[in-house]
This record gives structure tokens, sequence and C-alpha cells, in this order.
């Protein structure tokens, strides 16, 4: 008999390989992702972010490497591993021609759920995602942002300990992702552990504990996002000074600068630290010279995704 992996991870993944004839699209992929946490995948399109999660939710099948999911073999115990898990797609799953309640129930008897405990459940969806005054409206009069909270209301039926979402909060407005965000931090302080495909830098940096960037089907970084951050040089200070005596003045002791004459500023190169501002602070006090305004820039995600994977940003399909 086949036993569950007593694993602390909630996903595990080594040396994970997949190929569709000569197209390589996964490998050599390692990935460990701890229970009770989110775990970002980045990657400019065709970079084989969605291919990872229909591995790990056992839709398709890896040619190589280890996968478990919640201590589960995926390819050994495939049944085991789907009860654990919850997928939510790039585009909404629900029928259109059921209302909310409709689609809702439909998902709790495909997972089998007795009647008064599939009532149950849907009721705390439906209170839980705030769509009890639509529940029994028809999906026609539902927004983007509805019809992917009841997205996410059916993959939760069950109850699975880990979710996949798959770019969850493509071509929603600004409001209904924060929305999404909000009910994402509240699965994950509930214990739920949630792997995210995202096209948006932002929302990585909002929600994720750890991030991987994916390039050419191999992981090429992986860190938490200030870590991430920190592997990218470009940050700096700049100082804007009152006149063109205190600009001459400050630009021979901050010799590593680079001066704009013309808007009175220095810009200094620093890794974004407290430390480095100080320091920069202090040697200027030190020579008595006051600072009119000051800003700091650090790397973003952004940056880092530009840098790592040469492309400015991840927007379209993936796969």
């Amino acid at each position: 008999m086949m036993t569950r992996n007593s694993s602390s991870a909630a996903i595990s993944v080594r040396a994970l390989d997949k190929s569709y004839g000569t197209n390589h699209v996964l490998s050599r992929v390692d990935l460990e992702v701890e229970r009770g946490t989110v775990f970002a995948l980045l990657g400019p399109n065709g970079a084989g972010k969605t291919t990872i999660v229909h591995i790990l939710s056992t839709l398709v099948a890896a040619d190589g490497g280890d996968v478990f999911v919640d201590g589960y073999n995926v390819r050994t115990q495939a049944d085991d591993a789907r009860a654990s898990i919850g997928l939510t797609g790039q585009f909404s799953a629900v029928d259109n021609l059921l209302t909310g309640e409709e689609n809702l129930l439909l998902m709790a008897r495909l997972r089998h759920l007795k009647a008064r405990d599939a009532k149950k459940r849907v009721t705390e969806l439906l209170e839980q995602f705030d769509l009890v005054e639509a529940a029994r409206k028809p999906l026609a009069t539902y927004s983007g942002g509805m019809k992917r909270r009841l997205d996410l209301a059916m993959t939760l039926v069950s109850t699975p300990r880990v979710i996949f979402l798959d770019e969850p909060t493509t071509g929603l407005d600004p409001r209904s992702r924060h929305t999404m965000w909000d009910i994402v931090r509240n699965l994950v302080a509930e214990g739920t552990t949630v792997l995210l495909t995202t096209q948006y830098l932002d929302e990585a940096d909002e929600l994720a504990d750890r991030i991987a960037v994916l390039d050419g089907g191999r992981i090429v970084a992986e860190g938490t996002p200030d870590e991430l951050k920190r592997l990218v040089p470009g940050g700096h200070i700049r100082l804007r000074f009152g006149d063109a005596t205190a600009l001459d003045t400050a630009s021979g002791i901050l010799a590593e600068s680079e001066r704009d004459d013309a808007g009175l500023t220095l810009t200094v190169p620093t890794d974004g630290g407290v430390g480095a501002l100080r320091t920069v602070l202090a040697r200027l006090d030190a020579a008595h010279l006051e600072v009119d305004d000051l800003g700091i820039h650090t790397p973003d995600l952004d940056d880092v995704f530009f840098a790592l994977t040469g492309r400015v940003d991840t927007k379209g399909p993936t796969s």
C-alpha cells in the first residue's frame, strides 16, 4: 500500500521535465512550497508556468522527475492528490446557463457531498464570497469579478488544502483584483497553500511569500520578493538642493553621484537600505549641507523580471 510522503512541504518538485515533440517546455525544474504560504510563478509567455500547474494538478503527465502535492505522488497517487487540490484556470469555468447557487450545488454533487452537507457548504461559500444577493440570478447578470469569485468558490467546495490559481485576476478591474487578493490572503491565513501564476508583477509582490522566475523552461531565480529585488542593481537616492553652490559642494562630497545641474539634483547609487541613506545624510550633515528634497528608488519586480528574462512584462496567454 502506498503511503503519503511525510514532508512538511505542500508541494515538492524535483528535476521536472516535460517536452512536446522537440519542444522542451520544462527542464530540470525544482520547487518547494511550504504549507500555508503563497508561492508565485512568474515568467514570459511560453515559459512553462501553466504546464507546471497542469502537471501538479494531474491534468498532464510529466516526462521525468518527482512531483508531490500534499504529500502524494501525482503519478502513482493521482486520486489522493486530486482530493487535496483545487484549480482555478485562466478562464472562468462556470456554467452560464445556471445561477451561481446552481453552479456551486453542481460542483458539490461532482465532489460527492451529501445533500445536507452540500447545501451547508454552498451557503457558507455564498456568504464568504459576497454572492448571497446574486445567488439565484442568472450568470448573464454577473460582472467579470463576480464570475471569478464564483469560479474560486467552486474550487473551494471540497475545502482543498492546496489551491492552484492560474492567472486568476486576468481581465479584472482594479477593485475586483483587490477583492481577489483579500480572498487569497484570508485563505492562506486559514492554512491553505496557494500556488499562483500571474501576469501582474504587482500581484506577486502583494501576495507571494516566495517567487520563482521561470524562463525557457528553467527556474532562473527564486526567493522572497525582497531577495529578488536585491539581485538587481539600480537602486539610488535622489537629492535636490536649494542652489548651485550647495550642489557643487555635495557633488564633491558624494563623488560617486551623478549630477543634474538644471534640476539641482544628485543621484547616488545605493542598495536601498536604511543604513545607506543614513550614511549619505550624515556626510552631508557633517558639511552643514541641507537637502531640499530626497527620493529613494529601489528595484521592483518589473526591474527583476526584465533583468532575468530580457522582457518587459508577462502580458498575454501563457503556456
